[in-house]
């Protein structure tokens, strides 16, 4: 068993690599270096899929700051301190697209049937690109449109913990082993990867720890 995982260095992606590898797959990771506000996370990435042994890890270099439109890559647009009403300025648009297409084509090459993503519908920040039914809609597109889909090997995306808390991910995680400390969630940590403590991220990550009973390992500034 193989399968492409994708690699963001926070909880969730780390997590979703170790359900992965706990399945017996072999895992080629793959990361982004997509104009986001601070490269801690993809210091973050390299750390956790050494520490999983993936059999490689590769990161795409794309510039999203030439569309802009998020606080995550455009750094005129401030990230928010609080909950807001709605889809947030922290989207980033079509990034789960884009990233899939990616994770498609790699496993296309590779002969690989399974992509790995750490989509969450319930514990999220209202992201239209991490619910089920577009997860299904892009597998259809996948079936749709790749020499492997169309010859009768369709790609499944593998949403592990699309119907879990973030609570419980992380006693998951923890029960397979998952360093939490070498993960990095906060939207503008600094780059030593020290968390903001105040952003949508670092308030789900740190309410999850709390609801979990486990030490958050997070330093936060």
């Amino acid at each position: 068993m193989k399968a492409v995982v994708l690699l963001s260095g926070g909880l969730d992606s780390a997590t979703t690599l170790a359900l992965a590898k706990e399945q017996g797959d072999t895992c080629y990771a793959l990361s982004f270096n997509y104009g986001q506000r601070h490269s801690a996370e993809l210091n973050a990435a390299k750390n956790v899929a050494q520490s999983m042994n993936v059999t490689e890890h590769k990161i795409i270099n794309l510039d999203l700051t030439q569309i802009g439109g998020s606080a995550l890559t455009d750094k005129n647009i401030a990230v928010p301190q609080a909950p807001s009403e709605g889809i947030p300025i922290t989207y980033v648009p079509a990034r789960n697209t884009i990233f899939l297409s990616y994770a498609l084509a790699w496993s296309e090459v590779l002969g690989i049937n399974d992509i790995f993503i750490g989509v969450n519908a319930v514990d999220y920040s209202g992201y239209p690109d991490c619910r089920p039914e577009y997860i299904a809609a892009f597998e259809n597109m996948a079936r749709l449109a790749t020499k492997s889909g169309v010859e009768g090997h369709p790609f499944r995306i593998r949403t592990p913990l699309i119907h879990l808390s973030k609570a419980e991910i992380i006693r998951k995680g923890t029960e397979l082993g998952v360093d939490y400390s070498l993960t990095v969630s906060c939207y503008q940590a600094d780059e030593h990867g020290h968390a903001c403590g105040m952003c949508d991220s670092c308030r789900f990550r740190k309410e999850g720890f709390s609801a979990a009973g486990i030490p958050d390992p997070t330093i936060y500034i």
